[in-house]
């Protein structure tokens, strides 16, 4: 099985998506329809639909996206986990076996510490027993707190999005490479190598220029904890989807065709318990 594990879909609306800059050419409605082919041309199975709006409403809507799309095995959606309410939202899908995983978009936060407050903390605490994995969506500054996190909840499963967003077109190396590896040694930490594209210079980027975070990622997690991501459609401002899960692929070609599958596919099939 060989699955994109990091895309979204939605019905465009300003109003709904204001990180939708006004100039970017993804200003528009993206459905699986619009997916599927790119999938079958790049020999994929299908995907894992994550959240690009905080609210429940757009998680149901992913859910119900999934139950009429044959793409779709699984969904990260959004629920409140600063909320009192939080366990009835989860026991509201407790029963959609499409739901794998939560997020919050935490890159917005402007205290790099949101993911250590109290209620935030006491959320990601009840995940566990709703069999939910939590994606970590952050920049590079806010990794000392996601380090703090995962070594709070040494049973419950995270997945860092996006590498943690690199400054690629900046060539911005370091503390970066360095904070990677230490969330690495958290064993229930996973990487989605996603989101390059849109780190880079925009259409200008070369493959020469993605290498070092690539090869840092892969010392820090190695074949059984890395998993790749288009982040189409946000990619598209970037590249097209062949080009972007072209960088993915044509690294990970020199290694075993064991430690390939497990990167395009088997570990995010794991990690989301999608057998």
């Amino acid at each position: 099985m060989r699955i994109d594990a990091h895309q979204h879909f939605w019905n465009y609306d300003p109003i709904q998506y204001p990180w939708i800059e006004n100039d970017w050419p993804i200003r528009r409605d993206f459905l699986p329809a619009h997916l599927e082919p790119e999938l079958r041309n790049f020999g994929f199975d299908g995907c894992i639909a994550v959240q690009a709006r905080q609210s429940l409403e757009e998680t149901r809507w992913l859910l119900d996206l999934a139950r009429s799309s044959g793409i779709i095995k699984g969904v990260v959606g959004w629920v409140d986990l600063r909320s009192e309410l939080l366990v009835k939202q989860l026991e509201s899908f407790e029963n959609d076996r499409k739901l794998v995983g939560v997020r919050h978009v935490v890159q917005d936060e402007p205290d790099d510490d949101f993911m250590l407050g109290q209620e935030f903390v006491r959320g990601i605490g009840e995940l566990k027993r709703f069999e939910l994995v939590y994606d970590i969506l952050i920049y590079p500054r806010q990794l000392p707190a996601a380090i703090g996190l995962v070594r709070m909840f040494p049973e419950q499963t995270f997945v860092l999005d996006h590498m943690a967003k690199p400054e690629i077109k900046n060539g911005v190396f370091e503390p970066w490479a360095t904070q990677i590896a230490e969330l690495a040694r958290c064993p229930n930490v996973l990487c989605k190598v996603s989101g390059l594209v849109t780190e880079a210079r925009w259409k200008q980027w070369k493959a020469e220029d993605f290498q070092p975070y690539l090869e840092a990622v892969w010392s820090a997690f190695g074949p059984d904890r890395l998993m790749v991501g288009s982040d189409w459609p946000v990619c598209l401002n970037s590249a097209d989807y062949r080009s972007t899960m072209k960088l993915s692929r044509d690294f990970f070609s020199r290694f075993s065709v064991e430690d390939q599958s497990k990167v395009l596919g088997l570990n995010a099939a794991r990690a989301y318990g999608l057998f």
